[in-house]
């Protein structure tokens, strides 16, 4: 294999993308490794069968040992040499060619033995497997990020399953807290007080013209770890991770962001090798327009960039999702991306209980948590409630919020935020959350309070108590701040329950010898997929309804063998197909509400293979040197 791929139209895209016609995304690849195991490559319009043609495949020997020479687009850059082995977009390592080597300027500086993609991940495989500290792999996770995109993104696509808790949750936690004292080379920008009035200027520090996508966080409210300021750059870095691997953005066109506004951390505030700001946080009308220079200088350059807030703590949130959802592309993953996953969650979970999808308004639901993403859930399955058919007073009524001060209720409706108090109840206001349970016998449980341990196993017994099969969802992360594990919850339910939490967890066998296989609740599910879809079809917002047919895509998207085994989110293994799935349905629901700028009739209708082409698949390309001619 010799390329490196992204998806779209500029010379960049060319690079990346590796393509000489418009069949799908995956087409070169999996004919390449169709051909390395004796099949045949599609010419595009049916395969080659009988013709001369179907002789060339992988080659056997030499430097181009398992590469094919089928014609390849080749790309102009306009770095040469040493510059372009220090460049991870362009950078191949070892399995740049002899031919390369000469044309490039960088012969002699590599080691002579040549290699092919392939080869580099068994390397990169053998090494991360032989670290036991998962902080250690994604050391060396983040090592090879910084200096080689494509092989990166290539392990992580075909290895989502063991690469995904490694560059994220929950390993992305600690990373996090240790993100100063192992920091290596910039990755992102970073935008604080000191910079008011010029950041107009600052976005254009970037070099890719063609950003689709940022997410951006100020570090308030890290996961379930609090206050971690400019440490929270490891977020975004990893979000952007699965952005490109699971969504199929190109890596050229995100950008991760932190906004330093400072920390309430007395740690980093006095830590020698923080990297942030050292004083105190931001707040009232200085917090807020710093952020609106920052919304509007990042959409005067990238006027279609999607921005995705992410780990901003709950007094933010929403007051910055209601100011922007309007105007900007934009959208919340803490409180959509999280509802929406949920909301496909809950959906499954039915189907694996043999009810109707169509009930979710008849269910009786508990969220222990009134922070923003517990109330966003509560507002997305509200919404889907009253897309099934429900009043609005009757989708409210199905809901019990409970936080550290028990049910929501009117009698404090002073101290809830607007969203809030849509949750709060007229009686039992402060009932703590095992009366809840006691009383009112939910059928659901929801956990976003990152309080680990807090469904001890008298609540979870309770659970199961009134109801045959009670959906319980630990969302919290990390691992740490689970408020059950799936242990716990089939073992005090005596397997009854369905379960899916926010961070992964092994199968479990009980006593008896029956297994059930927990599924995780992940938002890498569904924000790959919508980022995708929004971004192609070139919409100007993210509306409630988009967030709702992408939970709709996620859920179909179970099979029957999966809900058989309990299971409500499909295996991590097809997440690419997931979010071309949802993609396709977000772009739907676009052109439904005429948002779909971007598409001609011809994307229209054929929208599947349109998507499937625009999706980013990393191999190598040829690159030639871009030189000027003149006669």
């Amino acid at each position: 294999l010799s390329s490196s791929r992204l998806a779209g139209d500029t010379i960049m895209s060319r690079m990346l993308l590796a393509r000489s016609n418009s069949a799908s995304r995956a087409f070169l690849y999996r004919g390449l490794r169709s051909l390395s195991s004796g099949g045949n490559i599609s010419s595009g319009t049916g395969e080659i069968k009988n013709s001369p043609f179907e002789e060339e495949g992988i080659e056997a020997e030499g430097e181009w040992a398992g590469c094919t020479r089928r014609f390849l687009a080749p790309i102009r850059i306009a770095v040469r040499g040493s510059d372009i082995l220090t460049n991870p977009l362009f950078n191949k390592g070892t399995a740049f060619k002899n031919g390369e080597r000469d044309r490039l300027r960088f012969r002699g500086l590599l080691p002579p033995r040549i290699t092919n993609l392939e080869k580099q991940k068994e390397r990169i495989l053998a090494a991360v497997r032989s670290e036991e500290s998962d902080i250690r792999k994604n050391i060396m996770l983040e090592d090879l990020h910084d200096r080689n995109e494509t092989l990166y993104h290539r392990v992580i696509i075909d290895h989502i399953e063991e690469m995904a808790p490694l560059i994220y949750t929950p390993t992305v936690g600690q990373a996090c807290k240790e993100f100063g004292t192992r920091y290596r080379r910039p990755r992102g920008m970073y935008f604080t007080e000191e910079d008011r009035g010029h950041m107009a200027a600052m976005v254009y520090n970037w070099p890719h013209n063609d950003v689709h996508v940022i997410v951006v966080t100020d570090g308030s409210r890290i996961l379930g770890l609090g206050d971690l300021g400019a440490n929270g750059m490891g977020i975004p870095i990893g979000k952007l991770s699965l952005y490109c691997a699971a969504g199929g953005i190109a890596p050229h066109r995100v950008l991760p962001v932190v906004l330093d506004v400072g920390t309430d951390n007395e740690e980093l505030l006095n830590h020698p090798f923080y990297l942030g700001t050292q004083k105190p946080r931001l707040s009232g009308t200085k917090y807020y327009h710093l952020v609106d220079e920052f919304m509007q200088a990042v959409r005067y350059r990238w006027p279609n960039v999607l921005v995705q807030f992410e780990d901003f703590s709950s007094d933010k949130a929403q007051t910055l999702l209601n100011k922007y959802r309007h105007e900007h592309l934009c959208f919340n993953d803490d409180i959509q991306g999280t509802g929406a996953t949920t909301l496909a969650g809950v959906l499954g979970a039915l189907r694996a209980k043999g009810e109707d999808v169509n009930s979710l308004g008849k269910q009786r639901i508990v969220i222990a948590g009134a922070g923003s993403a517990g109330i966003g859930v509560g507002q997305v399955l509200m919404q889907a409630m009253m897309e099934q058919g429900s009043t609005e007073e009757e989708a409210r009524n199905a809901f019990f919020v409970v936080d550290q001060d028990g049910l929501l209720s009117t009698d404090r409706i002073h101290e809830l935020s607007s969203e809030q108090a849509l949750f709060a109840r007229d009686v039992d206001g402060g009932l703590s959350l095992h009366g809840v349970v006691e009383k009112y016998k939910p059928t659901i449980l929801l956990g976003m309070t990152t309080v680990g341990g807090l469904f001890n196993e008298s609540l979870v017994k309770q659970m199961a108590a009134h109801c045959d099969r009670p959906i319980i969802f630990p969302l919290s992360n990390p691992t740490t701040k689970a408020e059950c594990t799936a242990e716990q919850a089939f073992e005090w339910t005596d397997g009854k329950c369905i379960f899916a939490a926010g961070s992964p967890f092994d199968p479990v066998t009980l006593d008896d010898g029956r297994t059930f296989y927990p599924t995780q609740c992940n938002n890498m599910y569904v924000f790959p997929g919508v980022g995708l879809g929004a971004t192609v079809c070139g919409a100007k917002t993210v509306t409630d309804r988009m967030l709702y047919v992408a939970a709709e895509a996620l859920a179909n998207f179970v099979s029957k063998d999966e809900l058989d085994q309990g299971k409500v989110f499909p295996h991590i293994s097809s997440i690419r197909d997931v979010s071309h799935a949802i993609a396709v349905a977000v772009i739907r629901e676009a052109l439904r509400e005429g948002q779909a700028s971007k598409l001609d009739a011809k994307a229209k209708e054929n929208l599947e293979e349109y998507v499937a082409m625009k999706m980013y698949d990393p191999i190598y390309v040829p690159l030639i040197e871009k030189r000027e001619v003149s006669i």
